[in-house]
């Protein structure tokens, strides 16, 4: 399928029937055509702040592949997972872009593994700046999505006198969390949230294995307008996430689909450091938990009264709008985190639908994600970690893979103590 995408006054070329045309920063105006970011100059606008020309054709890319990504369903290709997307993409420097296509679909194939093949057009967004511009004197930008691990790094960068500006993609049900929790960290911090807002006629597909790829670009459009990206200084953007979910291993042979996603996977954050590289933009993309579990992340954060006050107030849950705005206690996410506070040694506060795992029936012990961690803990008891690890190593493209492994070792140990303890057999 072709998407193409781009503000309602950009010409775009004639539109077949078989394509879809997607309006960038504002409303569809037929219902055969898709929206994205609707609201977004509205909202940067009104921070003040003035991202570079390249941070804005970044963020249009990132809205076009989300709308892409929800517009195309898996289930209409030929094999009911990988699609084949032709996207097409206004910004404000098409030259440049178009020179970088190769990466561009590259990272995209690796994320989302479809196939994509993207073009660039003239005539994107690049507005104008506000005459009262701000310049925010923070050093440095964290992604702040209300979930647990990115609240431990916002608090560790405070903790090591490194306040950061904090960046977060508005979800159902976490717009005031995400505020609360930046009011709660060293008397409240700047903080940006915004919301894509993605609008594609008919039925959409779900899956949104992209997603992160427009957390990244909010992360570069906050990076670009501080006082010390303005001053010619490098940027650090600081994504926050334990390196067992960063790897993200499929726990059995039937989750290497939707169920294993590569959001802050190191290659593909490698990918878009290059990126980032050769368009120029001094942001650095940083993960300092990538060799820790979540629960190692607990139990070494810097402010251990603040995390104990407030994180069982955070987000984890795979399933929490569906589940009430509850967490479901039982998806891989909840494991996780639930292994995690039991590593820790603090009590779990959080309050989990199914959230007695003893259970032996399909909603608790023999629900498939709390089946397929037992699976993987007797795998890599009987076969070793390479039988876990191998599916989403690669030497060639990360270097020394043992300090991975160690890692998804320690995660297998620390989720096993907790079923363990949780009396799943």
């Amino acid at each position: 399928m072709k998407v193409v995408c781009g503000p309602s006054d950009t010409k775009v070329g004639a539109i077949s029937k078989r394509e879809l045309r997607v309006i960038l920063y504002g409303f569809a105006e037929k219902s055969s055509q898709g929206s994205i970011g609707a609201s977004m100059l509205t909202q940067i606008r009104r921070a003040k702040i003035v991202p570079a020309a390249r941070a804005w054709d970044l963020l249009s890319l990132a809205l076009s592949v989300i709308a892409a990504d929800t517009a195309v369903r898996r289930d209409e290709s030929p094999d009911g997972w990988t699609r084949q997307i032709d996207l097409k993409v206004a910004v404000s420097d098409a030259a440049f872009w178009n020179s970088q296509a190769s990466l561009v679909q590259d990272q995209l194939r690796f994320l989302t593994t479809d196939i994509w093949s993207v073009e660039f057009v003239g005539n994107g967004l690049l507005p104008t700046p506000p005459k009262d511009e701000v310049n925010p004197p923070e050093k440095c930008v964290a992604l702040l999505s209300g979930g647990l691990d990115s609240f431990v790094g916002v608090v560790d960068l405070v903790a090591a006198k490194n306040r950061p500006y904090v960046v977060s993609q508005v979800a159902m049900g976490d717009k005031r969390l995400q505020a609360s929790l930046a009011s709660k960290i060293d008397g409240g911090l700047s903080h940006l949230q915004l919301n894509h807002n993605v609008s594609c006629p008919g039925e959409n597909e779900r899956s949104q294995r992209s997603r992160s790829l427009i957390f990244l670009a909010y992360g570069v459009i906050a990076a670009t307008a501080l006082k010390r990206y303005r001053n010619g200084k490098d940027v650090e953007l600081y994504v926050c996430e334990n390196g067992f979910i960063s790897i993200n291993p499929p726990l059995t042979g039937s989750r290497l689909g939707s169920l294993s996603t590569r959001t802050t996977h190191p290659i593909f954050l490698a990918k878009v450091q290059a990126l980032l590289d050769a368009a120029g933009l001094r942001v650095k993309i940083r993960n300092p938990y990538q060799f820790k579990t979540k629960g190692e992340m607990l139990s070494s954060c810097k402010d251990q009264p603040l995390l104990i006050k407030h994180a069982a107030h955070t987000t984890s849950c795979g399933r929490y709008a569906r589940n009430g705005y509850e967490h479901c206690g039982r998806c891989l996410p909840c494991l996780i985190r639930r292994s995690a506070f039991h590593a820790w040694g603090k009590k779990d506060k959080t309050g989990y639908v199914y959230a007695n795992l003893a259970k032996d029936d399909e909603k608790h012990a023999r629900f498939d994600d709390v089946r397929c961690a037992a699976m993987a803990i007797a795998q890599v008891g009987s076969e070793g970690i390479d039988s876990l690890a191998r599916p989403n190593l690669n030497s060639v493209l990360m270097g020394d893979t043992a300090p991975y492994k160690e890692l998804l070792k320690r995660g297998i140990a620390e989720l096993e103590r907790f079923l363990i303890s949780a009396g799943v057999k």
